[in-house]
């Protein structure tokens, strides 16, 4: 009698501690998880157009041409911009330059993180900042548009302000009144000597977020 209990307890234990998900579909499941964690959307802001190639408010699309070119890896015409991929170290990064122009960047910020089931948390996002010396580099997890139409419009189409973004300085030497013109305007002569390396650096920002995390990110090159 004491024999046919504990039989009858096992086979119930045994019951209980069955998980129906098929192994195959368990393995699918891990590596659309694993999948996703590993790929990565970089967006860089700017308008589109010949005119607007070396203004200051484009540095966006400058960065990510530099790590293109770099890289040896062509953009593609794809809805709503262009696409680069890139692939370092197990990771799989996006190059995305919106052509919606500036104030419709988050159109094409949530098409392509929607259609390539991308995290917020794997959003980056590079964009000119009046408030920082030329050069000046502020990575931060979340924050305000502060004024800029690019990051106001994503806010808006995202409802939400927690991704990351990579803010560049591009200084506020204008004159009352000039704002627009400076920010449309080209780098002068000291700022193109020195934008090669700035971009180079850029460029290893993108990478160490996708390799090293945020934390490590901000760490390493905030206020650099």
């Amino acid at each position: 009698m004491i024999q046919w209990i504990k039989t009858l307890f096992a086979k119930t234990e045994t019951v209980h501690n069955t998980d129906y998900t098929k192994p195959e579909v368990q393995e699918q499941q891990k590596n659309n998880i694993e999948s996703v964690s590993k790929k990565f959307l970089i967006v860089g802001l700017g308008n589109i157009g010949a005119e607007y190639v070396n203004t200051r408010h484009n540095i966006g699309f400058k960065v990510l041409d530099h790590l293109a070119k770099k890289e040896s890896i062509p953009f593609e015409t794809v809805k709503l911009g262009a696409l680069a991929e890139y692939k370092f170290k197990g990771r799989t990064f996006l190059l995305l330059k919106p052509n919606t122009y500036m104030n419709l960047s988050g159109k094409a910020v949530k098409y392509w993180m929607d259609k390539e089931n991308i995290p917020l948390e794997n959003i980056f996002v590079i964009t000119d900042d009046l408030n920082l010396s030329f050069g000046t580099i502020r990575i931060k997890p979340k924050g305000s548009d502060g004024g800029h139409n690019g990051l106001k419009n994503i806010n808006f189409v995202l409802n939400t302000n927690q991704y990351t973004r990579f803010r560049f300085g591009i200084s506020d030497e204008f004159k009352k009144g000039q704002q627009i013109d400076y920010v449309l305007g080209e780098w002068d002569d000291i700022e193109k000597e020195k934008l090669p390396e700035r971009l180079e650096t850029a460029s290893e920002i993108i990478k160490n977020f996708g390799t090293a995390g945020l934390e490590n990110t901000m760490t390493t090159y905030n206020g650099k």
